[in-house]
């Protein structure tokens, strides 16, 4: 059977436990995005009966991908939905975490709509845990009971993403993105410290909307501050859009029963026809090596695989095509405590380009911000020297001249 796991706070890892359990099965495979805490179906020799395939990897994930335990796709978020809905994968069950039903007998997909939806709607059984910790959230998030083929019922915490305490080189970085953040913009946020670090940030601005694929808890004191009223988008004004979130008991209470905060699918929050009509939108989103050219590595170490494509592209060309919009692509400039450059000449042999020099505009370091749109290939590896670590400078002038002259 091809099987839905439905990921991050929302895994429901008792019934992957109980799974993990069965000794009868062999040649089951499980789709999924990031899936938090435990991967009991990874222990010993069970990775031989449940192959996992990943959409997108955590870092629960990482070291069977690597040794061929496990498998990842490479595929933008917003397709992943018609993966399901299109039979191209066909899914046999989705196991899901909800909410406990309403008095109309409706459930909720709580705090990961993103792919599970499709799933629910495809697979021809749905296995669910009904936790009475997991928040009812609105939007396009209803599950009626009796689509239901099976179900636990629970009373547990869900998983916890809590914030880290962020770097000098993090905070600097997300004082020159705030800097870069408009009035009245539409922010997406993409995971990790560096867009937590602009969250902090942004207290100062006005009226700013949010339309993003995720969102941690720093976003929640911005809106209870006034500073994310929504009230300048253009879809779903006065409104939170998101589809699915990362973070605490706090955001979790935040959301929940919250008329303010719309879950989507990703095949909508991720359409950049969708995300274009916003105006002035901010894509923030992450990297792990930019080149000389502006190719963009996000997903992977060389060969090895970090996470995955996500909704970087998705957002990175949705914000380029927004009226007065700003993709903006940060990193640290140094890797492996100051050793090596993450602006580089090339990128790591076997690593995947996330966001292709085409598409790319704005990259930030803690030493400044470039936009290379428009930009020859010459002039995109001065500016990027510019606001690499001073101690590669010299190495990288010395190889961009080899390599355009």
């Amino acid at each position: 059977m091809k099987v839905f796991v439905q990921g991050a706070c929302a895994t429901p890892t008792p019934l992957l436990e109980a799974l993990a359990q069965r000794d009868d099965l062999e040649n089951v495979k499980l789709y999924h995005l990031h899936l938090a805490g435990p991967a009991p179906w990874l222990d010993g020799d069970r990775w031989q009966r449940f192959h996992s395939i990943s959409l997108f990897t955590g870092p629960n994930l990482r070291g069977p991908v690597e040794r061929g335990h496990a498998d990842f796709v490479p595929i933008f978020l917003s397709d992943v939905p018609t993966l399901f809905s299109s039979g191209r994968v066909p899914l046999d069950v989705a196991i899901v975490q909800l909410s406990p039903p309403d008095k109309h007998g409706h459930c909720s997909l709580g705090t990961s709509v993103d792919t599970a939806r499709a799933a629910v709607d495809s697979a021809r059984f749905v296995i669910a845990e009904i936790n009475d910790q997991m928040p009812r959230t609105h939007g396009n998030t209803n599950v009626p009971f009796d689509r239901i083929d099976a179900f636990i019922v629970t009373d547990r915490p869900l998983h916890e993403h809590a914030a880290g305490q962020e770097s000098e080189v993090e905070a600097r970085i997300g004082e020159i993105i705030a800097g870069l953040v408009e009035d009245r913009s539409t922010l997406q946020m993409g995971i990790g410290a560096i867009p937590d670090a602009v969250l902090t940030r942004l207290g100062d601005k006005h009226d700013l909307g949010v339309h993003t694929e995720m969102f941690s808890d720093r976003l929640v004191d911005l809106i209870e501050s006034g500073v994310v009223n929504n009230k300048y988008k253009q879809v779903h004004p006065g409104r939170t859009v998101t589809s699915f979130i990362n973070g605490t008991k706090r955001l979790f209470d935040f959301v929940h029963d919250n008329l303010a905060v719309e879950f989507h699918p990703c095949d909508r929050t991720n359409d950049t026809a969708v995300i274009r009509r916003n105006p002035r939108v901010v894509a923030i989103n992450s990297a792990i090596q930019v080149d000389l050219t502006g190719q963009v590595c996000a997903d992977s170490f060389g060969h090895r695989i970090y996470s995955g494509i996500g909704g970087q592209m998705d957002f990175i060309r949705g914000a380029a095509l927004s009226r007065g919009g700003k993709a903006i692509i940060a990193l640290p400039s140094t890797g492996k405590n100051g050793t090596i450059s993450r602006i580089c000449t090339e990128i790591n042999a076997g690593a995947g380009i996330v966001t292709t020099r085409g598409h790319v505009h704005w990259i930030v370091t803690e030493y400044g911000a470039v936009n290379l749109h428009g930009c020859s290939l010459r002039e995109r590896g001065e500016a990027l020297i510019s606001i690499a670590h001073p101690d590669f400078r010299a190495e990288l002038t010395k190889d961009l001249r080899r390599i355009r002259l």
